[in-house]
């Protein structure tokens, strides 16, 4: 009998999931596949959008609360918490707390990424691509850490102690990172500036450099009815929803249309033009 689909995806914030492949996961769940969420932080120096919601000393354990949301929002398990602290945007004090994500021993963390591989085997991944979407510390560790254990999780010479405890090594057949498109931005900021929507800091992004160049995608899911749960998942997240933001300001429909589909690239996998519309397909 074969293994049950799985996906396992790690992220290092709570709305993480939400945000690019809120729809994927919640899709695969609905299908009758196994969803987990590796999750390296609580989000706890992330924003507060109303002081009524969290304080700086809560909202760890709020965000917690609104991961669990989300996930439940997905269809999908309940998350898996590392147990790290939120390393802050780069160049912060933040990022010299010595619980900080970012200073983790990064084979330890590795380690407990394996772990869950061996303990789930699951056929596919997702996290990050290496620039960690738009450079933040802990994505970037995050994207560097579930690639390693995707490769060290089936080396019966690495992480002895899960091997110990009777778990065996296992090999992911895909990896894939979360990718949006540069022609995403580009079809964004026309739509603001057509509607004479100040894009602030957006209008300022290197439209040659931001996101994944259109012919580097190799996955692209559509969202369909799912695109519901994902609007779900992502209003769990109060503590990070800004009503001001330029995307809040987007009208529904115009929002909606964004979110039809989500892009991911394969790792290992170089683009041929043929883009894949499932996960788990060779």
């Amino acid at each position: 009998m074969s293994e049950q689909r799985t996906i396992l995806a790690v992220f290092a914030h709570p709305d993480d999931e939400a945000l690019g492949v809120g729809a994927t996961l919640a899709r695969y769940a609905a299908e009758g596949a196994r969803v987990a969420l590796v999750c390296a932080t609580r989000g706890e120096v992330g924003e507060i959008s109303d002081p009524a919601l969290a304080t700086p000393e809560t909202l760890g354990a709020v965000r917690e609360q609104e991961l669990r949301c989300s996930c439940q929002a997905l269809g999908i398990g309940e998350p898996l918490f590392l147990g790290y602290r939120d390393s802050g945007m780069a160049g912060t004090d933040e990022n010299r707390h010595p619980a900080a994500f970012v200073n983790a021993d990064f084979e330890e963390v590795v380690g407990k990424v394996v772990r869950v591989i061996r303990e789930l085997r699951p056929q596919v991944m997702v996290t990050f691509d290496r620039s960690g979407g738009y450079g933040h510390p802990d994505h970037v560790r995050a994207h560097e850490v579930a690639t390693d254990a995707f490769h060290a999780a089936g080396d019966p010479a690495r992480f002895l102690d899960s091997l110990q405890d009777g778990l065996q090594p296992y090999s992911p057949q895909h990896l894939y990172y979360t990718a949006i498109p540069r022609g995403f931005f580009k079809n964004m900021l026309t739509h603001l500036k057509d509607m004479g929507v100040d894009a602030g800091p957006m209008g300022q992004i290197d439209l040659d450099r931001v996101g994944t160049a259109d012919e580097e995608i190799t996955v692209a899911i559509e969202s369909g009815e799912y695109v519901q749960n994902k609007l779900r998942a992502f209003a769990c997240h109060c503590t990070q929803l800004s009503p001001e933001s330029v995307f809040s300001r987007l009208p529904e429909g115009v929002r909606m249309g964004f979110m039809a589909r989500e892009h991911f690239v394969e790792a290992g996998v170089g683009a041929t033009g043929a883009i894949k519309t499932d996960l788990f397909s060779p």
